[in-house]
């Protein structure tokens, strides 16, 4: 895995709008003592200019229990990991999601069918805050599984190119969590940055663990699912505003014009899943 894991510290490396630090260095601040490192995802990683944005964190913990004074929270975090919180800094807003070291490197892993963390680590992140070297490369450790695993979950077709199998690997990722982007977004994700893949292929492929096979996606598409609405339902308890974010989310991807009303966020569980099946049915989200 020398090879990957160069890639992923090199990458991890890459400099990032200054403002993008600030605010990882203020949501490390919220949780002293436990946050180990922060990293930032997705694709405001593409974007130069940020204002108006919803900027993508995960932080990771030593332990749920000395992340959150409430121990609900905590239970909350461990049994259907991640709790996601809303954040401002400097101008800026964002989400961030919190997991436990443990967790963030088991599912980056092939020992999990779910997709949420792995097929989002597989694509380019940037450590933009560790508390020391120690943390750091726990970091690198972990995300280094996540092409390895989402190429071998998918499978290779035989004279499949490498960038096709790419594409083809987060075409299923896509399928099997509730999206509200449009069709062809996960063929986007590769050519956005189709070099940056060709790099990865060859030492990706050759870390894949020895007799893994890929399939199984019927069940994951069931689990992948399921276990979005309840997710859904728990940010609407840890997530302020989470129905706002929701509808502003689908709307910004799928081009509807979603209002939330007012008993809507003083009830946002029954709202949201209330909203999501009218939403599939229309095709907004799949």
């Amino acid at each position: 895995m020398t090879a990957l894991t160069d890639l992923v510290r090199e990458e991890f490396g890459v400099p990032v709008d200054p403002r993008v630090s600030a605010m990882a260095a203020a949501i490390a601040a919220q949780h002293p003592g436990s946050a180990r490192a922060i990293l930032f995802y997705g694709s405001c990683l593409r974007e130069s200019e940020l204002d108006g944005l919803m900027l993508d964190f995960y932080l990771i913990v030593s332990d749920y229990s000395d992340a959150f004074p409430k121990r609900w929270m905590a239970v909350a975090n461990r049994l259907i990991p991640p709790n996601v919180f809303p954040f401002q800094h400097g101008g800026l807003i964002a989400k961030y999601a919190v997991l436990s070291e443990a967790d963030f490197y088991r599912l980056n892993g092939t020992e999990t069918r779910n997709v949420s963390v792995w097929a989002r680590f597989a694509q380019p992140s940037r450590l933009v805050w560790a508390v020391d070297d120690t943390a750091r490369d726990r970091a690198i450790a972990a995300v280094s599984r996540a092409a390895p695993t989402l190429l071998a979950a998918a499978g290779r077709i035989e004279a499949e190119a490498p960038l096709d199998w790419w594409r083809r690997a987060f075409a299923l990722t896509y399928s099997v969590e509730l999206r509200a982007e449009r069709t062809g977004r996960a063929q986007s994700v590769v050519d956005a940055d189709a070099e940056r893949y060709q790099r990865f292929s060859e030492p990706a492929i050759a870390a894949i663990p020895a007799g893994i096979r890929g399939g199984g996606w019927a069940r994951r598409r069931l689990e992948g699912k399921a276990l979005s609405i309840i997710r859904l339902g728990k940010a609407s308890l840890t997530y302020a505003g989470g129905i706002d974010y929701l509808a502003w989310k689908i709307n910004r991807h799928a081009g509807t014009k979603i209002e939330i009303k007012p008993w809507q966020r003083r009830w946002p569980l029954v709202a949201a899943l209330t909203l999501v099946p009218r939403l599939m049915k229309s095709g907004a989200i799949r």
